[in-house]
């Protein structure tokens, strides 16, 4: 194994992609790399969960796209906490894209169970997009009794549960 000193005298970002000639592809890739660390930041443990993007910070936003696990309950969990200690007040909307239930660890736990019951005094609005019918009627009975407003939505008016809390949060500004 020989020292190769032309390696050492180029551009180390170049070297090491292969791309000291084409800063656009370098580009490429870093955003592509981000990209891909920041999905990771926003997808619970298992993947059952992830964070959406959000217009604005108190407004938290879920996709589930899978059978919920105990890691992802958690993790969403502690997202949902974190935000309602910075916030005070925050809107929630949950996207089941592809709900296909929870583990019985999910369903039972305790820190979720805790962080649930404090946010009754947290969350102004819940959303919930392509809710089972089951779900949806416990949603919409839940808004009547509780000082939470709730909508819900079907899978396909995902834009228009975007555009009313838009709507919603607009008209108590």
């Amino acid at each position: 194994m020989g020292f190769d000193a032309q390696v050492w005298q180029q551009p180390l970002c170049g070297t090491l992609i292969g791309l000291d000639q084409n800063v656009g592809s370098y580009r490429s890739i870093h955003n592509q790399l981000w990209r891909n660390w920041e999905e990771r930041l926003n997808t619970a443990p298992d993947g059952s969960v992830i964070q959406r993007e959000a217009p604005r910070p108190d407004l938290l936003a879920f996709e589930i796209k899978d059978k919920i696990t105990k890691p992802d309950i958690e993790w969403m969990s502690s997202v949902t906490d974190a935000a309602m200690q910075a916030h005070g007040k925050i809107d929630m909307l949950i996207i089941m894209s592809n709900y296909e239930g929870s583990d019985l660890g999910a369903t039972f736990d305790g820190y979720a169970a805790s962080v649930k019951a404090r946010s009754v005094a947290h969350i102004q609005r819940y959303v919930v997009v392509g809710a089972p019918t089951m779900a949806k009627a416990m949603i919409n009975l839940s808004g009547m009794i509780m000082p939470v407003e709730t909508k819900t939505f079907d899978l396909e008016e995902e834009s228009a549960a975007w555009a009313w809390l838009t709507q919603a949060q607009t008209a108590a500004s």
